[in-house]
């Protein structure tokens, strides 16, 4: 699988996602098996760059190339010159959000709600890819849509034209429309239509939760990859599942209590020094619910980590409740082989 110039690992690659998508867990999905991943969303409105949201989004120190960038907006202009300066902090590939159902997001006219308005479509990405994906420092700009506003509104044949005619280089469908959310079954009928509708790589986004159904994404819509997203919270292995899979035929085993707390101390520890102190405790918070979710008096637990008031506690509270797990785990296998 290649972008532009960039040969990438393999096929599977992690969904941008505002809150989750961040540098650590970027970084810990790639270390997993994931041969692609992109960036949290970045608005495109100069008034936010220098905020420290937008400036820690930005931040791509240490991580694993390529760098890759999403960006949202509305206005042509404002989205080139966000192009050009994630460009000139190293991006390495711009991505353009026509994906993002979130109120916030469409309610001032970007995100998906840009699928309504196929002429501004083709002004942003002919804009975007003038800035930065012509010319001696040219990167490649690709584009993530939905397959359109509503059921009666689908509209992604006619923007995976526009987009392979702007010159974007790669897009990712994911397959509901935006009124769908993420309610219902993603279309893999409309990727399959997309993908055989242009001749740049389509990426097939949606529902991808197991090795097999990634298989049969792949098969089904003839996608050149697949794009992973809330599958992979609090289950970032699940890259060389799939991995492991697609290359074998044969399902790797569920790792072990001692490799999920392993991994989730690595994640913990980049993720609060990547944040700080005070907003590390808390946005660690969702990510040991993901971890935890489906074991023994997870609830509970997560109850009681909430009441954690600095991250080494609630990195002790952690350890504590794995380290339980175990115990239980290890006395019910002594129990079986009596």
């Amino acid at each position: 699988m290649q972008i532009g110039s960039h040969h990438l690992a393999n096929r599977l690659f992690v969904a941008p996602m505002a809150g989750v998508t961040d540098r650590p867990f970027r970084q810990l999905c790639k270390k997993l098996g994931a041969g692609y991943a992109v960036s949290e969303m970045v608005a495109s409105n100069a008034l936010l760059w220098n905020s420290i949201k937008t400036q820690r989004r930005a931040n791509h120190v240490g991580e694993f190339n390529p760098i890759a960038v999403q960006i949202a907006g509305a206005d042509p202009a404002m989205m080139a010159a966000a192009a050009k300066l994630n460009r000139d902090h190293g991006a390495q590939i711009i991505d353009i959000n026509m994906g993002c159902p979130a109120k916030k997001v469409c309610n001032v006219a970007a995100g998906s709600a840009l699928l309504r308005d196929e002429p501004l479509v083709q002004k942003i990405l002919e804009a975007v890819v003038q800035a930065v994906g012509i010319g001696p420092n040219a990167i490649p700009v690709t584009l993530k849509i939905r397959t359109g506003w509503d059921r009666e509104h689908k509209n992604a044949i006619d923007i995976a034209k526009l987009a392979e005619k702007s010159g974007i280089t790669m897009l990712t469908v994911h397959g509901r429309t935006k009124a769908d959310l993420y309610q219902g079954d993603a279309e893999y009928d409309t990727i399959t239509a997309v993908k055989n509708s242009v001749a740049i790589p389509v990426v097939a986004n949606g529902d991808i939760t197991s090795p097999e159904k990634a298989a049969f994404v792949l098969q089904t819509t003839g996608a050149d990859a697949i794009m992973i997203g809330r599958a992979a919270q609090g289950r970032p292995w699940i890259f060389r599942e799939i991995h492991h899979y697609l290359k074998t035929g044969r399902k790797l085993p569920a790792p072990e209590i001692n490799e999920i707390q392993s991994i989730m101390n690595a994640h913990l520890l980049d993720h609060y020094e990547f944040y700080g102190e005070h907003i590390g405790l808390r946005t660690a918070r969702k990510h040991i619910g993901w971890y935890c979710k489906g074991l023994r008096d997870s609830h509970a637990f997560r109850q009681r980590m909430n009441t954690a008031d600095d991250c080494k506690t609630q990195l002790q509270m952690v350890n504590d409740y794995f380290d339980e797990m175990k115990f239980h785990s290890d006395r019910l296998l002594l129990l079986e082989a009596a």
